[in-house]
């Protein structure tokens, strides 16, 4: 059966973040998964997250790893960099008003559309 595609959704940067953002806030971590573009990249010294079932076995300890990212997210938009978009989120022990802003979620277009490419701590 054909599936149309619905093409905003997948140039649209707005559409995708509101899909991610959701999943994220509601722990919907097969959504996230299928969100994300693998090798998912990751802090220095941390291994890239070869796939889906990787990301889904440690999800907690990968997507909030130094931020806590439903926290993030509901306060903080991404902004454009370059090719793609990122967000800054502070770390888990620092209220989210905070000015120290290290952890960067990170994302970029593929062929099928946006997706969660990585995430760093920009001080290392």
């Amino acid at each position: 059966m054909f599936v149309p595609v619905n093409i905003s959704a997948q140039t649209d940067f707005g559409v995708f973040w509101k899909r991610f953002k959701n999943a994220v806030l509601i722990n919907d971590q097969a959504a996230v998964a299928g969100l994300t573009r693998f090798p998912l990249k990751m802090p220095f010294g941390v291994r890239s997250v070869t796939t889906k079932s990787e990301l889904l076995k440690g999800y907690d300890s990968i997507v909030n790893m130094e931020a806590n990212a439903k926290r993030c997210f509901n306060a903080t938009q991404p902004r454009h960099e370059g090719d793609g978009y990122a967000i800054y989120c502070t770390f888990k022990q620092l209220p989210e008003s905070s000015e120290n802003r290290p952890i960067r979620y990170f994302f970029g277009q593929s062929e099928t559309g946006w997706r969660f490419e990585g995430l760093d701590n920009i001080n290392e």
